[in-house]
């Protein structure tokens, strides 16, 4: 049966659970693991989101191409320096999504969640939480939980790939993931935390995926940046009672739709938007093709 979010709200009113813990039930239940096994997994898997979302800060790291690196290293610099325009908040949860970005291009290790493409949104989202608030690891893996539970309804009904449904699918689904994770880590109820995750959606819809080159890097990487702040704002919207027309439910099937109209050059092809503009052209042809 496909997951719906009506459904697990459902679940979580009937069996008075969190929403974390219907995960923990799930994955017991399908994976024949234990509490402890489940937690000693998120642990590690945790570690890997801190070590990435805090690795490019210091020192640039580059991709395997060499077409991109240093952006985070940049962006952290900004933010040390007390200039940026949104404040220390916003500044560092974008150096830290750029961090994991780069990590992955350069073929780092990383967490992909729900993506390589995306991953650096929700690292930088809960080490964003850390930072400003000081949530222990469980706390973190807590949300974790929520997240893959945003997650397995968008897996379900739509797509994570950006070569099927664009970038929406990709840096969107990461924000709802995220941004329903930020909720609960703030004490929200699943019904605040389904309307963050509706808003992520709803902020990135239809957006198309066009690396240059067809390489996970540029504007991979700056979407990554918008997408921890998508989720952070869409949070705060959705803590702060803005109205949502539309369900979850409704939103990841709108997005299926958006994507699956979406012509196949807008589908990770790198064939349209940003990556036939002729700058990006030039970009390939020196770092990928090599023929400059």
């Amino acid at each position: 049966m496909l997951t719906k979010f009506e459904i697990l709200k459902e679940r979580c009113k009937k069996e008075e659970l969190e929403l974390w813990e219907l995960s923990i039930i799930d994955e017991m239940e399908n994976s024949d693991k234990t509490e402890e096994e489940i937690f000693d997994r998120l642990q590690r898997t945790l570690d890997v989101m801190k070590k990435s979302a805090h690795a490019a800060l210091e020192e640039p790291v580059t991709s395997v191409t060499g077409m991109t690196g240093g952006n985070a290293k940049t962006m952290n610099d900004y933010f040390l320096g007390g200039q940026s325009i949104l404040g220390e908040t916003a500044a560092k949860a974008m150096a830290m999504a750029l961090s994991t970005s780069e990590v992955n291009a350069a073929m780092g290790r990383i967490v992909a969640a729900p993506t390589a493409g995306a991953s650096g949104i929700l690292p930088a989202t809960l080490m964003t939480m850390y930072h400003k608030y000081g949530f222990d690891d469980r706390k973190l893996m807590e949300a974790m939980l929520v997240a893959t539970q945003v997650g397995q309804v968008i897996f379900d009904n739509a797509t994570f790939a950006g070569a099927e449904g664009g970038c929406q699918a990709e840096t969107g689904s990461a924000a709802a993931m995220a941004a329903a994770a930020a909720c609960y880590l703030r004490g929200s109820d699943i019904e605040t935390q389904e309307k963050a995750a509706t808003c992520a959606l709803l902020n990135i819809m239809g957006l198309v995926c066009d690396p240059i080159g067809g390489m996970v890097e540029f504007p991979c990487n700056l979407r990554n940046a918008n997408g921890v702040m998508n989720a952070l704002a869409s949070a705060d919207m959705a803590m702060a009672g803005v109205r949502m027309y539309v369900t979850f439910d409704e939103a990841v099937d709108a997005m299926k739709r958006v994507g699956d109209a979406l012509p196949s050059g807008l589908r990770e092809t790198g064939q349209g938007g940003i990556a036939v503009c002729p700058s990006a052209l030039k970009l390939k042809e020196k770092y990928i093709d090599g023929t400059v």
